[in-house]
């Protein structure tokens, strides 16, 4: 009895395995549940079940020989569990090769195929490991970064806050400095303008001073002074010509007309030319403060 149940269930299993569907995948299952008729995938004919899988193409899709060789433009899934599955041309089929891993393409074949996909799947998920520890690293170094990188945009907005305030500060005393200038030349402006106007205002008299009044000229000065007209002024003109403002009363010295030749016995036009051009050569020798005395109008 024990002997039939066992031979039974041989036989069930061999039927199964005889009517299952090779080389469809998960999602087209539904295509191949078994009926009285078969509709090829692309709608184009309804053939019996049992053609389904009998090594003769029926279908002009090949959907009909998914598991077979029969259909050149058929395709066989590898499932390859443990490993990535994929479709192979149905050419391949029962050639020889093994072209799954799981040796599910020579399943009626002389060839002797082994079940790799553990082994490639090992190595694939080696690799994707290795691949995922990259990525953290290179995440976490981005990271690191973006850190680095927002304090330093900190930094840098910090610094540049305080620039923009060193420039407010700079341009207040600049604008300050500006107001300064412009009151220094309005002043000066003013100043000039006083000093034209005084020197119009000079009296006629104080032009002895040549330095301070342009309308007399050298020329007119020597003629005064050279009495004799002999092109030279004698220490004796001097005298008799040039009295102090202070004191008309006194004569001038020897010695204070003597200041006006500088070591010279007689001063001609040029000499005198060349002293009153200078204003301070002028006051140094002695031209300051003095007027010709009446004689001189003789």
């Amino acid at each position: 009895m024990r002997f039939h149940i066992i031979t039974a269930a041989f036989l069930w299993a061999a039927f199964v395995e005889s009517r299952k569907i090779r080389g469809i995948s998960s999602s087209y299952k539904r295509f191949y549940r078994e009926r009285k008729s078969f509709l090829c995938i692309d709608g184009s004919k309804m053939i019996p079940f049992e053609q389904v899988n009998d090594d003769y193409c029926d279908c002009a899709d090949g959907s009909d020989e998914p598991g077979t060789s029969a259909c050149p433009r058929g395709r066989f899934y590898c499932t390859n569990l443990g490993f990535r599955p994929h479709y192979i041309p149905s050419s391949r089929v029962n050639d020889g090769i093994c072209d799954c891993c799981d040796a599910s393409d020579e399943y009626n074949s002389h060839a002797r195929c082994q079940n790799t996909c553990w082994n490639l799947g090992q190595k694939e998920r080696a690799y994707v490991e290795g691949q995922m520890k990259t990525l953290d690293e290179g995440l976490r170094l981005k990271q690191q970064l973006i850190e680095d990188g927002v304090l330093l945009w900190r930094e840098k907005q910090a610094q540049l806050r305080e620039l923009q305030r060193a420039a407010e500060d700079l341009q207040i005393k600049l604008e300050e400095h500006r107001k300064r200038k412009h009151e220094a030349d309005r002043l000066k402006e003013q100043t000039l303008k006083a000093l034209k106007v005084g020197d119009r205002d000079v009296r006629p008299e104080s032009s002895s001073c040549g330095f301070r009044h342009q309308n007399s000229t050298v020329s007119h000065l020597f003629q005064l002074l050279d009495s004799n007209k002999d092109g030279s002024i004698s220490l004796d003109e001097l005298k008799a010509k040039v009295v102090l403002v202070h004191d008309e009363t006194r004569v001038l010295s020897e010695d204070e007309a003597l200041t006006y030749y500088v070591g010279r016995e007689q001063k001609t036009k040029d000499t005198v030319s060349e002293s009153a051009a200078d204003p301070m050569t002028a006051r140094r020798d002695g031209l300051r403060c003095t007027r010709f005395s009446s004689s001189t109008s003789s």
